[in-house]
């Protein structure tokens, strides 16, 4: 029952991962008291290493205190205890697996309901229709914000590195702060952070530097960016190209290729444009473009559930198959791939046409399985996905109320004498 799929592979910097499966982001939101890590990821990255995977990807992990993708976030900077951290790297390299750490700002896809900070490129709101109302109004950033986001990239991957985490990977994909640049339709700027696709990339290519400067030799750099935005207008597949490209002399290790935004929600199946039907392996056609001329090791992430579609992506020139969903609720598939060619997760659609509700039902299901992991218990497949979000509300309505409380002490402390 060989498969290239349980063949080790050997990054740009010298790590060696011990196979080509990665348990990819997903955002957990089970940060503890401080938005640090606690028990309850720590038992679910245990879990996840004992499922077989040769690199376990954490939901982000935020590099700005004052800006977090939602309340129950992780943060980790320069003020941040180390000891947490640790146990979370112990926990998921506990059964051979790496762990990377991805790092992230949200930019403008902030919540408007949440205290801190709301930037972007540009002052352009995130547009969801009906429910753009729930996103927060951001506000151009200057050159001296975008100084300071990129020595606190720097900064999170040199702890990450302290605490025993082997790489990390820089999230320029999803519509955050980072893809927000590379997008035309987000950045309307006209100083050098705006307009050619070299300068929108500028963000990027400058927090790949310093993360690489702040680092070891051999410790694990990753780009997670959009094949392309799945919007009329914005980045697009040949755009991913020349950014790859930019990226390979900057001593980047691979880069793992998604899509979408709140916008328009590739990474659930669901484009606004109608380019990603796929049930499975999403972006498998224009990472098949991509992976031709690639100059670094590409990673795929997308729907996928059966062992036969990834070794098909494997097959197309893709060095790394990644897997979110099917490791929420199986996180032993990649160990019952080495015997079980049939083994695979199946969930039922959700087939509301509010795409961006759809979405967001989608990964509150994902996320109520997470939980149940992370507190020991087996997943709930079959759980309503309106029940799942109702718990998911209420929960972060309470974090919502601690992380107000936690981020006005912290400004407090930062203004006292």
């Amino acid at each position: 029952m060989s498969s290239p799929l349980f063949e080790p592979l050997s990054l740009p910097s010298g790590a060696v991962l011990p196979n080509r499966l990665v348990k990819a982001a997903m955002e957990e939101n089970m940060a503890g008291e401080g938005q640090l890590p606690e028990e309850s990821l720590w038992h679910l990255y245990r879990r996840w290493s004992q499922g077989g995977a040769g690199v376990l990807i954490t939901g982000n992990v935020m590099v700005h205190a004052e800006a977090l993708t939602g309340p129950g976030g992780v943060v980790l900077d320069a003020h941040s205890p180390l000891e947490p951290f640790r146990r979370w790297a112990e926990a998921a390299k506990s059964g051979g697996a790496k762990v990377w750490m991805q790092i992230n700002h949200p930019g403008r896809q902030v919540m408007a309901d949440m205290p801190g900070v709301a930037w972007g490129p540009s002052a352009i709101r995130v547009d969801i229709g009906k429910h753009s109302h729930r996103l927060a109004h951001p506000v151009e950033m200057t050159a001296e914000q975008i100084a300071a986001t990129v020595g606190r990239f720097a900064e999170t991957a040199r702890r990450a590195e302290q605490a025993g985490f082997d790489g990390v990977e820089i999230h320029a994909a999803h519509g955050y702060l980072v893809s927000q640049f590379l997008s035309p339709l987000a950045n309307r700027r006209t100083d050098a952070w705006g307009g050619s696709l070299e300068n929108r990339a500028r963000l990027l290519l400058d927090i790949v530097r310093a993360v690489r400067a702040a680092v070891g030799a051999t410790f694990a750099v990753a780009v997670k960016l959009n094949s392309a935005d799945f919007q009329r207008g914005g980045f697009e597949a040949s755009d991913a190209r020349a950014v790859i490209e930019m990226l390979a002399p900057l001593g980047v290790d691979t880069v793992e290729l998604s899509g979408g935004s709140y916008e328009s929600p590739a990474m659930a199946g669901r484009a606004a444009d109608e380019r990603t039907v796929a049930r499975e392996a999403y972006f498998l056609e224009l990472a098949k473009e991509l992976a031709r001329n690639s100059p670094l090791p590409l990673m795929l992430t997308g729907g996928i559930v059966r062992r036969p579609v990834a070794e098909e992506v494997l097959a197309e020139g893709v060095a790394l198959v990644g897997m979110g969903t099917a490791l929420a609720v199986d996180p032993d598939l990649p160990k019952k791939w080495k015997t079980r060619v049939d083994a695979r997760i199946e969930l039922q659609p959700i087939t509301l046409k509010d795409k961006s509700m759809a979405s967001a039902l989608g990964m509150a299901r994902v996320r109520y399985q997470l939980r149940r992991l992370g507190r020991g218990r087996a997943p709930s497949p079959s759980v309503s996905p309106v029940l799942a979000y109702a718990r998911e509300e209420l929960s972060r309505r309470c974090s919502l109320r601690r992380y107000r409380k936690w981020l006005l002490a912290r400004q407090h402390a930062s203004t006292t004498p």
